[in-house]
């Protein structure tokens, strides 16, 4: 479940944007009103911008600052957003948030192996400098194409931990099977490619050990799953979710408002309360205690495993 209070949307402004590598631009996010929400590391906020899709960037600075702080790789092949970001966004303008929501929280622990491709540091910065504040072991384990690429290393090696800077144009390689195989137990953050993810996963089976958070969904195949019914308790509309149509399908063509974004089950706008029914859970945001309680669901991927599900909509 989220670790913050997630606000349905609230404007912010623009305060700075600066240059953190090669195609890498931060941004720093000021209240207009008021203060920011708090947030723990871990979490994300949805940028929402006129005329863009609605992206969803991790928050990189300092959870003790007033202010909120993303980082923006441009993507070549963009949709919209980071180009938006890149070649739009000026300090004043005004933009809505929402969140921030957390999925990716960081859980206390003797040890941490920290593991970041690329843009995948944003996450892993702020739970490093909480790691290093409260004086946990941790090793992080960063992995980009060159250090002309890799944003906040100054920031990491202020830190004073155990950081191993892994860079393709230098002829260094990682071994994330001896990195692993190293530190047998301990806890497990990465964020980065799906490549990096996957070899991970092969790697850290234990799903109470292996923390990720992912850019887009693994391929994965399932059984399309037979017909259910979703009873919606605010108005007790039932609906028939038939095979290949996703709950979230079936919700909104009955006129259920229902906030999404990625359509993936990774970014965790979707989340639903379950009040009664069994759940076959599909997404790549709860970790296993989450799914074991079977209070919530992503509608956009995960089904029923029973015939009829309550939700609290």
């Amino acid at each position: 479940m989220p670790t913050s209070a997630e606000s349905p949307g609230f404007a912010v402004r623009v305060r700075s944007l600066t240059l953190e590598a090669e195609d890498v631009l931060s941004v720093e996010l000021e209240a207009i009103d008021g203060t920011l929400p708090a947030w723990e590391p871990g979490a994300h906020i949805d940028l929402v911008a006129a005329g863009t899709p609605v992206r969803q960037y991790s928050l990189c600075g300092d959870p003790a600052a007033p202010r909120y702080r993303i980082a923006v790789l441009r993507e070549h092949e963009s949709r919209g957003g980071s180009r938006y970001v890149h070649e739009s966004l000026r300090p004043g303008d005004v933009l809505s948030l929402r969140g921030p929501r957390n999925h990716f929280a960081l859980e206390p622990a003797r040890e941490i192996l920290f593991i970041a491709g690329g843009i995948g540091i944003t996450p892993l910065l702020p739970m490093a400098r909480r790691a290093a504040a409260d004086a946990t072991a941790w090793r992080l384990l960063y992995l980009g194409a060159s250090r002309a690429r890799m944003p906040f290393l100054t920031e990491l090696t202020a830190l004073g931990g155990d950081v191993v800077v892994v860079a393709r144009d230098e002829a260094k390689r990682a071994d994330l099977a001896r990195e692993v195989a190293a530190r047998p137990g301990v806890l497990v953050y990465a964020c980065g490619p799906e490549r990096m993810l996957a070899e991970l996963r092969e790697l850290v089976p234990d799903e109470q050990r292996l923390r990720c958070e992912y850019f887009s969904a693994p391929a994965m195949e399932y059984e399309p799953g037979g017909a259910f019914t979703v009873r919606l308790a605010r108005t007790g509309a039932e609906f028939e979710v038939p095979p290949g149509q996703s709950v979230l399908d079936v919700m909104r063509a009955g006129g259920a408002d229902v906030l999404t974004d990625c359509e993936e089950g990774i970014c965790g706008s979707c989340e639903t309360r379950v009040l009664e029914g069994d759940i076959e859970h599909r997404d790549f945001v709860l970790t296993p205690q989450e799914r074991a309680r079977n209070d919530c669901m992503m509608v956009c991927v995960s089904r029923a495993a029973c015939p009829l599900l309550v939700l609290d909509a």
